[in-house]
Order: structure tokens, then sequence, then C-alpha cells
């Protein structure tokens, strides 16, 4: 009986996810831009949103966001759960399909230097600096992302204090623990302590396998889900090691050719379907019943 249907218990919509089965690949929302700021109080359940942060520097960060289509998010070292009395740190990382992607980052007080946040969305960024590991925690929006993401977060904290922070919603309750690579831009779920500090290890040695891979962030979910069959049957590859050269559609029928960077000179034929699950509940605090959309690998030849 799945979870949902019991009866007995707290609903919890990572253990029903399990149950049913849903896949991962092609789940990772799209994007390449993340502003974190650092906030070792309680999370609003709207995360930086609900923060009470004056109105005028607040819309003023929300705007230059949306200009370049970034996420926000809240951000706290492992184990902090009060209010810092000092200087707190925010940043701005972005992803480059070239691989040198840049970082910025500064420190905050008061509400008037967050505003330095948009002036660093102007700004060029650092290269050469060590990715940021990014684990949900955010109980207040969904509990699972607190049950399963804490638990994680401290085993990652433990082998890389100076990378790792847990985080605000970055989608997907269902898929927790998730965990994000950025600004690689890579969304990884359903991992525990012991798989998500083998994984975040492959992975910054360069070895992304398609095991618990939600997505790259600045593909398209079929894209996604097409790239993550083609690690599957060709094995672990660093983040540039592989691109998309080709996407068509005819119905649900998605036709995606996935090249091979050298030294991997393959090239993969992938045919992906995609289509809607029948409604269920997929997070823990919203009770209506609503589709998700699933990407099928339907084949997949070498070219």
């Amino acid at each position: 009986m799945r979870p949902e249907a019991a009866g007995t218990g707290p609903f919890f919509c990572s253990d029903a996810a399990r149950a049913r089965g849903d896949p991962i690949a092609g789940t990772a929302p799209y994007g390449g831009v993340w502003i974190l700021v650092e906030h070792g109080g309680g999370w609003p359940a709207n995360g930086f949103d609900g923060l009470d942060l004056q109105p005028d520097v607040k819309a003023r960060v929300y705007r230059a966001a949306q200009a370049v289509r970034a996420r926000i998010l809240l951000v706290r070292r492992h184990g902090r759960r009060t209010a810092s009395t000092s200087a707190q740190r925010w940043a701005v990382l972005r992803h480059d399909g070239s691989g040198v992607h840049r970082q910025q980052w500064g420190t905050w007080s008061t509400d008037e230097d967050l505003a330095e946040v948009v002036e660093a969305l102007a700004a060029p960024g650092e290269v050469g600096l060590p990715p940021v590991v990014l684990v949900c925690a955010h109980g207040q929006h969904d509990p699972c992302c607190a049950v399963r993401g804490r638990p994680v977060a401290r085993a990652l904290s433990e082998r890389w204090p100076d990378l790792v922070w847990e985080c605000a919603h970055v989608g997907g309750d269902r898929y927790a623990a998730n965990v994000v690579v950025a600004p690689d831009g890579v969304y990884y779920g359903g991992l525990d302590g012991r798989s998500s500090v083998a994984v975040v290890e492959e992975h910054l040695a360069g070895r992304i396998h398609a095991e618990y891979l939600r997505g790259y962030t600045d593909l398209f979910p079929p894209q996604q889900a097409a790239v993550a069959a083609v690690l599957a049957l060709a094995g672990p590859a660093g983040r540039q090691d592989y691109a998309v050269t080709e996407t068509s559609r005819d119905g649900d029928r998605w036709r995606i050719r996935v090249a091979g960077r050298p030294p991997r000179a393959s090239r993969f034929d992938i045919v992906v379907r995609s289509y809607r699950t029948p409604p269920t509940r997929l997070t823990c605090r919203g009770v209506a019943r609503s589709s998700a959309v699933v990407h099928e690998v339907v084949s997949i030849s070498t070219a």
C-alpha cells in the first residue's frame, strides 16, 4: 500500500516518492545564477521573501535577481540555528558554460549592506574558487528537507567544512535529501549521509555519476534526462565532458544528440518521452493532488 493511502502516521513526501519509484533524472530547475544570503536565525517558509528586511532593500535585490533569473537562497553552516550578532556572508555564484565559473562574496551586518548584492550581479566575479555545496534543510518549507537534509548536511560538513552550507528550498522536496553543487549547476537527489559523501567526493574529482543525478541546471528537463542516460551507459564524466548539440521534438518525443568533448569523441542519440503522471500528493505540506512530468528515456544509441 502506498504511504499516501496508508492512513497511519505522518505523511512524508520523500517516502511516498520512493515507494512510487519516482524517477529523478530531468528534475533540476533551470538557471545559472545563485544569490546566497547567510541567515543564522529561523528561516520563514518562503525563505528570503519572509525575512524582516527594509522593503526597499529587499525590492532592489529581488528586481536585480529577476533580471538575471537568479535564485535567492538563505544559507547557514550546519548546526547554527540562532541569529548571528556578527557579520554574515552573501555570495553571487554564476555558472559559465565553459566551466570557468565566477563567484563574488561579501558580508552584511545591516539591511543596507545587502544592496551590494545588486552591484555584484553586474560585476565579473572571481574565477578559480572551489564550488559551493548546498544541502536543502528547509524544514519550515517541507519536513522532508529537514528530516533527510540535516543528516546529509552534517555528514558533508564533517568532510568539507569550508564548502558546505545548509540552504533554503531548492525545489523537488520529494527528492530529499537534495544537494546542489554551485556554480557547477548540478543537482543531486535521494541522498543520505553515506551516499552524499561518495557523490560529492566523486563530483569534486571530476566524475559525475548518473545515480542520484537530478540534472544540470543549464539544460532543459528532457536534455537532463538524456545526459543522465549517457552517464549511465558510458560511465561517470566531468561536468564539461558532454554537450547537447541537437534537440528536436515530435509530440511527446524528444530526439536529443549528446556529443563528447575531447578526449571523449563519442556521440549519442537519445529518444526521451515526456508525459504526466496521475495526480498524487507530491509534497508534505501540499495536501492537494497534482501531476508531475516524467522524462523517460526510450532509447539510446551511438551515432
